[in-house]
């Protein structure tokens, strides 16, 4: 299997399996409700695991969560670890909603502190980072390759965080002393602080999957800093880190990219419950994790359509098998760059001449095997369809079209069909 790889700006060849494969990808600052945004490292990071262990790899996903940040100091003033325990709930709660299951560990940054304070230490022990009033800076010029990831050149980057007290204007946050309305902090060598974000992510990564691993994923808005100084930090302790670095495209909301930070954002909490995670899913699968992916109401419903045309299909023809494998031009498109617009241009074919023998396994492994399950609707629903049935028969129209709506406000859509009872309920996807 071949994945794009930020660093080496190619494709990169995957060890043979059983590997192992060993990933991390970054996941939310919990301070608010994740956005549609935050969901797409965590569903591309999901589909790469099963379709890894279904080609007959050990893979081990890590998705962490940040709930020590200072965007989670200024969303609450005095109740931050609240805050972050809130929005941890919510985040875990609305990804679970997805039906993917779960990553194989959610590390927090709370839990790893006493091993991040050592990451520090030693890195001061080395001479490639300095403490000054409390705070802990890494020496960006003492790393010759700073700058490869993102392909900045060192001497273009831009100060990250503003500090007259730092040698470099580079240099970046390892440890921060505490500030005046802060209600939670650390012990450490250097007084009673918090971890910077980026050196989080390098130790909850190594403490997991070693100082060396295959694949780190993130958003592409990661890249730079974050990414580029988790590299630079562990690189400086002689570590290897990541092999791949995988960074998917952002979501364009009306054109631009959607972040909190715009205010043009839609959660998953909000889009789960008006779409449906099938919906939702399909969506992410029509466009390459690398691109940016359109998220419209256009958009959507073009997803949502696809999910009643793969549903229809498998009422068409039910007498499919369940347990055949996965065909070669399906596992070439996977394994060249994880290639999913491919593969579902290839289901809409094969669905459409009832191969569905060949689409099922597939939508197995993009936790989509429930477009083959029909579903029945409950029996309040069916009253009404029988009461519409009804007002049909006595030519009753208007009272037709009042039950239909209320059907459909319910969630099915009701199709007028031959015999008895003379009608059919769709779920709506």
């Amino acid at each position: 299997m071949r994945l794009s790889s930020t660093l080496q700006r190619t494709l990169v060849e995957l060890p043979p399996p059983p590997g192992p494969i060993r990933m991390y990808f970054c996941g939310p600052t919990v301070y608010a409700r994740a956005h549609v945004g935050n969901a797409r490292p965590f569903v591309v990071g999901m589909w790469l695991r099963s379709w890894l262990r279904a080609s007959g790899y050990q893979a081990v996903l890590v998705h962490n969560i940040t709930d020590i940040n200072d965007k989670i100091y200024e969303a609450a003033p005095g109740a931050s670890a609240e805050l972050a325990a809130h929005a941890t709930e919510w985040y875990l709660e609305d990804t679970a909603d997805l039906g993917l299951g779960m990553p194989d560990h959610l590390p927090r940054a709370t839990e790893v502190v006493p091993e991040i304070v050592r990451f520090a230490e030693e890195l001061v022990v080395r001479d490639q980072a300095y403490a000054v009033d409390g705070d802990v800076y890494f020496r960006v010029a003492r790393d010759p390759e700073y700058g490869r990831l993102s392909g900045q050149r060192p001497d273009q980057v831009e100060e990250q965080e503003p500090n007259a007290r730092k040698e470099d204007p580079r240099d970046f946050a390892l440890w921060k002393a505490t500030k005046p309305g802060e209600d939670t902090s650390w012990d450490s060598p250097w007084g009673p602080g918090r971890p910077g974000w980026h050196i989080e992510c390098s130790v909850m990564a190594e403490e997991l999957l070693g100082p060396v691993f295959e694949i780190h994923g993130g958003g592409l808005d990661l890249v730079f800093p974050h990414h580029e100084n988790e590299l630079a930090q562990s690189r400086a302790l002689g570590h290897e880190f990541a092999h791949v670095w995988m960074h998917n495209g952002m979501l364009q909301f009306t054109g631009e990219k959607m972040s909190k930070s715009l205010g043009n954002i839609a959660t998953l909490r909000e889009a789960l419950d008006e779409w449906g995670r099938e919906t939702l899913l399909l969506l992410f699968l029509g466009a390459h994790w690398r691109k940016p992916m359109e998220y419209s109401e256009e958009t959507l419903r073009q997803a949502r359509a696809q999910v009643e045309s793969f549903r229809n299909a498998f009422r068409r023809f039910p007498g499919f098998k369940r347990d055949d494998p996965i065909v070669d031009p399906v596992r070439d498109a996977l394994d060249d760059d994880f290639n999913t617009p491919r593969v579902l241009a290839l289901l809409h074919e094969y669905a459409s001449s009832g191969r569905l023998d060949l689409v099922y396994p597939v939508l197995e492994i993009f936790g989509l095997g429930s477009l083959a399950e029909e579903q029945e609707a409950p029996e309040e629903v069916h009253a009404l369809g029988r009461a519409r049935a009804a007002a049909r028969a006595a030519r009753d129209f208007g009272e037709a079209d009042r039950l239909r709506a209320e059907i459909d406000a319910a969630g099915w859509e009701v199709r007028d069909v031959a015999g008895d009872p003379g009608y059919q309920l769709v779920p709506r996807s």
